[in-house]
């Protein structure tokens, strides 16, 4: 899915102040921006961007416009700026721990800190001269696809101005691709059948700002999340975890129904907790049912506890396991079988446990099978026709290699300057970027 509007730069959380001190950057292009300034060097250049993957799926332009919006630019005194940077580093660090410390003590022990943090904050943006203006951007749009070495993006501006945001630009379309391009293929797989993401968990909290994510992964119909959804742009699916189980003693089937009692049925609404802050006034009721790793018999003590109020289960056996019901098929059997996997979810588990819910009644329970799945998996299994109805995919949608991107300078004063294989490419593919529509009138007045 391709966004053709783009998203704001206010969407995204950027530590404005680091980013503008080059204190999230590789320290070789925080010096070079340093060497420039110093010797007085204000070159127009055209940093050229690309990629490497077949069929990169690209998301992160956005974030990178964000980047460029908030980071372009230099403090009239750079001496200066870099002592208060180092007191607001220090002034953070307080703040923090004044803050660990609620609510144990009150405004008059908080707030000279905070203060003490906004007046520096407020005094290095004083200093800050802005030249996001001055860049004239071409990209593509998030959700575009590229091929390798295409150009993604065309920075053309004042380099002294925006050499220390390369490390974050091309972080963020990096990160980006890999988990758009990761889920396309996912997707893909699945052959129209819902995916869930449980892949929030394996990344850090500020990869929250990536919004863009949403313009190709939030997008994708077949693609929902077990998590909040503010990292995809959707809502949040909510399954039974193995923590909840735990505590109810491993008893599954107690554990599912509190889930419905408090979360389904509550008498109250919790924000967005409870399912009176869904839009559709539930949460599909999927338990969790490999925790005693006897999915079948499990699942038939849910399904008969909640009857139609169960929407489905979730098989997430450890690769390490076999389970009861793949076992006991073989004991019956005397040893033998015809299937070279029999740990984890296996095929065979799965057929199993159709077979068991639809011969008890229980042909309204969906299967969610997890633990594993990549698209190759996936593929597997539709080749297979395992009677899966959604699927469950965490790591293989943020890991993977080949996703780096480069940025090469490939034009100074309008003149084509590269290294050697790194030329200047023209691409008609590229979307020029309108400021006025994505700024407000108040920072183009201040910019200018």
């Amino acid at each position: 899915m391709v966004v053709t509007e783009r998203l704001r730069p206010d969407v995204f959380r950027l530590p404005i102040e680091k980013i503008r001190a080059g204190y999230k950057s590789d320290i070789y292009f925080a010096r070079t921006k340093l060497i420039l300034e110093r010797d007085d060097r204000h070159d127009r250049v055209t940093m050229q961007v690309f990629q490497k993957h077949p069929d990169g799926v690209v998301v992160g332009t956005d974030q990178t416009l964000a980047i460029l919006h908030v980071g372009t630019g230099h403090y009239r005194d750079r001496t200066r700026a870099d002592a208060l940077f180092d007191r607001y580093l220090t002034a953070e660090q307080r703040l923090y721990t004044a803050w660990t410390l609620l609510p144990g003590i009150d405004w008059a022990a908080y707030e000279p800190v905070a203060r003490e943090v906004f007046e520096i904050s407020r005094e290095l943006a004083s200093m800050w001269e802005p030249a996001w203006a001055e860049l004239a951007v071409s990209s593509l749009y998030d959700g575009e696809t590229a091929k390798p070495y295409e150009p993604v993006m065309h920075i053309e501006g004042v380099y002294t101005d925006f050499a220390h945001l390369e490390t974050l630009y091309l972080g963020a379309l990096s990160e980006g691709t890999r988990v758009a391009t990761n889920t396309r293929d996912v997707v893909a797989a699945a052959g129209g059948k819902p995916v869930i993401m449980f892949g929030a968990r394996h990344q850090g909290h500020e990869a929250q700002a990536g919004s863009g994510y949403a313009a190709y992964v939030g997008g994708a119909t077949a693609v929902s999340t077990d998590e909040q959804g503010e990292w995809w742009g959707s809502t949040g699916l909510g399954t039974v975890p193995h923590a909840l189980i735990a505590v109810y003693g491993g008893d599954t089937t107690v554990a599912t129904l509190k889930f419905d009692e408090y979360i389904n049925r509550a008498s109250d609404a919790v924000g967005h907790l409870t399912a009176k802050g869904t839009p559709e006034g539930h949460v599909n009721v999927t338990s969790l049912v490999d925790f005693n790793n006897d999915v079948v018999n499990t699942s038939l003590g849910v399904a008969h506890a909640l009857g139609a109020r169960l929407w489905g289960v979730r098989v997430d056996t450890s690769e390490s396991l076999v389970d009861k019901s793949v076992l006991q098929e073989i004991v019956e059997a005397e040893g033998v079988t015809q299937h070279d996997d029999i740990r984890g979810v296996t095929p065979r588990l799965i057929f199993l446990l159709r077979r068991a819910l639809d011969n008890a009644g229980y042909g309204h329970v969906r299967i969610v099978a997890s633990g594993g799945f990549d698209a190759e998996k996936i593929r597997h299994f539709e080749a297979l026709a395992v009677p899966v109805d959604v699927y469950g995919v965490g790591s293989a949608l943020v890991s993977g290699s080949g996703f780096d991107h480069t940025a090469d300078i490939v034009r100074v004063g309008g003149k084509a300057l590269a290294k050697t294989g790194r030329e200047y490419i023209a691409s008609d593919r590229l979307h020029p970027v309108d400021w006025k529509t994505l700024v407000t009138e108040t920072d183009w007045a201040r910019s200018s």
